[in-house]
């Protein structure tokens, strides 16, 4: 294991243990991603001693200028070394309470503190200390269950999920991150714990949730949630996509395994968050719109605008940011349907400007979705709506280069209307307003301003609105 040490950072930690007569280790994440050869900028050093002032000495030798960050009440502080962030604590040991997952800490020997990690794979330690530099320590079998591809917990997963019920989350993290399986006893437990989740602050769950987001194939991720049980608990509009009615013969398509489908083809091509969250949430509305038609079968008419509605209660309850992430949510998921309602029609020019005008600088992340949201098994309906898609595509670009629709502001605004016709804000000046960018995005006058103007003065003459300051074009 001393090529995982191979940093400079190591080696003066070692001196400094070495000169203080303690034991340091480096344990659990870098570890992991070592020997899994993943790149890891988050390290923890494990002091049998202070943690503290083994940090304060590391940073005194590294000719650190800033201030080393020390939590006292965890016994913890952290210092920042090109692009690492190393963090050291004193071994110890935890207890629990039933209504709290933050643990009574006592010190303790490094055998304690492995003990105390949360997953076997986590739990792995190499000495710093000179005698035995580079020495792996591995009493769990942390390295074995890597090779196998296993989440599993050092002791009882019981214990464990019960006394700190984020664990729980965390396992299901690490499964989809690295593409593991949680082992048997360990997901049974997830399973038979699941509402001590309720414990736990919302922050923390939507913390490890976005990690879930994040990963390369997130399904895995929200398959276990539900599997568990966790998911109705946090995510219960989620939870209630799942499942399929049957009518007479006719049934929809389960809105849970759709969802998590179009998420993968998202994440195929897309790291951003939100429009990954976009995708969980586009169909949010489904069972709250459903309805069985005699003749039609299943429908789900304004499906979108009732999840616009409800994204603000989502984001608020799971204390996801309420801010123009969220309103960028909203926004796609509002306006899903436009460009697969124009993938099945004839596509007309003034459909296209007002979906670019609506979309804005957001349409290419529209556009990704919509197709993604092609999950239908017929390859046939869907190499057509896919080719119908490349047309909108097409005349999107078309239609952006000639007319410049997208984010384009009317060429006279409400303060010129005003001041022309010698009016106060008014309703008759919002009309006037939305005429003109009505006739542009129709096509009837182009988006310049003299055009515009004519318009202006035709629509006037019909209110019966005098000029009282001509516009100099």
């Amino acid at each position: 294991m001393k090529h995982c040490l191979d940093r400079k950072i190591f080696s003066v930690i070692s001196d400094i243990a070495e000169r203080e007569n303690v034991q340091c280790f480096v344990i659990g994440g870098y570890v992991r991603d070592c020997i899994l050869k993943r790149p890891c900028k988050d390290i923890d050093i494990v002091v049998a001693g202070s943690g503290i002032r083994i940090a304060e000495l590391t940073a005194k030798a590294l000719k650190h200028t800033t201030k080393v960050s020390v939590f006292e009440s965890f016994g913890t502080a952290m210092i920042r070394h090109h692009d690492l962030e190393i963090e050291f604590v004193g071994a110890r040991k935890e207890s629990y309470r039933s209504h709290s997952r933050k643990p009574i800490v006592e010190d303790g020997t490094l055998e304690e503190d492995q003990l105390r990690r949360d997953f076997t794979i986590n739990a792995m330690a190499i000495s710093l200390n000179k005698e035995d530099f580079g020495t792996f320590i591995d009493p769990f079998g942390g390295q074995s269950d890597l090779q196998n591809k296993i989440i599993k917990t050092p002791t009882d997963a019981d214990i464990t999920f019960s006394d700190d019920p984020l664990r729980m989350m965390r396992a299901i993290r690490f499964a989809t991150q690295l593409d593991f399986e949680i082992e048997p006893a360990t997901l049974a437990a997830i399973t038979k714990n699941k509402d001590r989740i309720t414990i736990v602050s919302a922050e923390r769950i939507a913390d490890e949730l976005n990690k879930i987001v994040l990963s390369p194939k997130p399904s895995k991720g929200f398959k276990l949630l539900d599997e568990t049980g966790l998911l109705a608990i946090i995510f219960p509009e989620m939870s209630k996509l799942k499942g399929v009615e049957t009518i007479k013969g006719k049934a929809h398509k389960d809105n849970f395994y759709h969802t998590i489908e179009v998420l993968d083809k998202i994440a195929v091509n897309s790291n951003d968050l939100w429009l990954r969250w976009a995708a969980i949430l586009h169909d949010i509305a489904k069972p709250a719109v459903k309805k069985y038609i005699e003749g039609q079968g299943w429908t789900f008419h304004g499906h979108e605008f009732l999840g616009q509605k409800m994204i603000p209660g989502i984001f608020k309850r799971m204390r996801l940011p309420l801010n123009e992430k969220m309103k960028y949510v909203q926004k796609i998921v509002g306006l899903h349907l436009r460009p697969i309602v124009l993938a099945q029609e004839v596509v007309t020019d003034s459909a296209v400007r007002r979906l670019l005008f609506e979309a804005g600088d957001d349409i290419d992340d529209l556009m990704m979705l919509c197709e993604a949201d092609i999950t239908s098994k017929n390859e046939k309906l869907q190499k057509k709506y896919l080719d119908n898609f490349a047309i909108v595509r097409h005349k999107l670009k078309e239609i952006e280069e000639k007319d410049a629709i997208r984010n384009f502001q009317p060429p006279i605004d409400g303060t010129e209307i005003c001041d022309i016709f010698g009016l106060s804000p008014c309703k008759t000046v919002g009309d006037l307003k939305n005429a003109i960018k009505d006739a542009i995005l129709d096509g009837i006058i182009p988006n310049d301003r003299k055009a515009a103007y004519g318009l202006l003065l035709a629509e006037a003459e019909k209110a019966g609105l005098k000029i009282i300051n001509p516009l100099n074009i």
